[in-house]
């Protein structure tokens, strides 16, 4: 049991994002592997509140990419920042998600969540089904990491839902929350620290 937990606190604590892919395509049954890993996580009712995306058609990937990279320039241009800066967010974006060999797009839905006529609860079922897509995905990024596979959690579809939503042709019922990218490491990335535990931590004894 104790070389059990060791082994996965060092998958855990060595596993960081990778931006930057191999071209070679990933075999349908590791993708099926990461997809299996996700549907593990716990959820709230059990009621499995994510759905995922699996693009790994390049002509998808680039719709998806200018649809994300159109609204990012609307949206920057609109604050006011230079064109120069904008549009290297745009590009660096779009390089991302277009060169990675799979990309996810995480949605959840509410269909087979409760329903309550009063907004707090209401509200705290929605966060309650934002939690369980959460920690699908971090399933998934924990068996990306330990089968050798680098992968990034990008939040783009957060600030454009319908945007994603229409690019990809998604149910109405989907709310694109995140992304990630997957393939073979083209580089070993950046590893980054975390703050001490006691910092955000307090223990309630007495």
């Amino acid at each position: 049991m104790p070389q059990f937990s060791d082994t996965l606190f060092n998958l855990i604590r060595s596993r960081h994002s990778i931006r930057r892919y191999r071209p070679d395509a990933l075999p349908r049954e590791t993708i099926q592997r990461l997809l299996e890993a996700a549907t593990w996580a716990p959820s709230a009712h059990n009621r499995q509140p994510w759905r995922l995306a699996v693009i790994t058609a390049p002509a998808v990937k680039g719709r998806l990419a200018s649809a994300l990279g159109d609204r990012l320039r609307a949206d920057r241009r609109r604050d006011g920042d230079p064109l120069a800066a904008v549009e290297s967010d745009v590009k660096r974006s779009r390089e991302r998600i277009t060169g990675a060999p799979v990309v996810i797009v995480a949605c959840l839905s509410l269909r087979d969540m409760d329903r309550y006529p009063d907004e707090r609860r209401a509200t705290a079922e929605k966060t309650m089904a934002i939690q369980s897509v959460a920690m699908a995905l971090q399933n998934l990024l924990l068996m990306a990491h330990a089968l050798g596979l680098g992968a990034c959690w990008m939040c783009a579809p957060l600030f454009a839902p319908d945007t994603v939503r229409a690019a990809l042709a998604l149910p109405d019922d989907w709310e694109p929350q995140g992304l990630i990218t997957i393939g073979i490491p083209a580089d070993e990335g950046k590893a980054r620290g975390r703050e001490p535990v006691a910092s955000r931590t307090v223990f309630l004894d007495e």
